[in-house]
């Protein structure tokens, strides 16, 4: 098995796991994930190794769904329950125009606030396992998670 058939076999499941949890299409996401790892192989000498692969992989991953969502901006429906934790932001979803809004103070966030955000609404995952990912503790998840929730009501406010 050579290397890169190997990466594809230790990940899949993960960046596959990644995007459905995004999307909540399986066959979206599954046509994202090949893409994903066929942009990898093709950009494989660019990797720095600043990160575990499987995230760089996940990034890839989630710049394609972004730009299948961009592309199709008029065909796909916005995941209501995307901030449905959030009782106040989950009513204020059914405004076109505050769907439009609160994507837009998502997607300014500074990182790492996004993409706690994103990994803990669109990917379901507990603060225990976010905190694994980004290579920090529980606590520091749930802290960067708090902190990200606030910026958006605040900026919605």
């Amino acid at each position: 098995m050579n290397d890169f058939e190997e990466i594809f076999a230790q990940n899949y499941d993960i960046v596959y796991g990644y995007i459905m949890k995004r999307c909540a299409d399986p066959h979206l996401a599954e046509e994202i994930t090949q893409q994903a790892f066929f942009n990898a192989f093709l950009q494989i000498g660019r990797f720095r190794g600043d990160c575990k692969i499987g995230v760089w992989i996940c990034q890839i991953a989630k710049n394609e769904l972004c730009a299948y969502y961009r592309k199709n901006r008029n065909k796909v429906t916005f995941p209501e329950e995307l901030l449905c934790d959030d009782e106040e932001m989950f009513t204020k979803l059914e405004n076109e125009e505050m769907k439009q809004l609160i994507l837009s103070k998502i997607h300014c966030l500074q990182e790492p606030y996004r993409e706690v955000f994103y990994l803990r609404i669109l990917g379901d995952l507990s603060f225990r396992e976010i905190g694994k990912i980004m290579e920090k503790n529980e606590s520091w998840a749930r802290v960067t998670y708090y902190r990200a929730r606030m910026q958006i009501k605040e900026e919605l406010s």
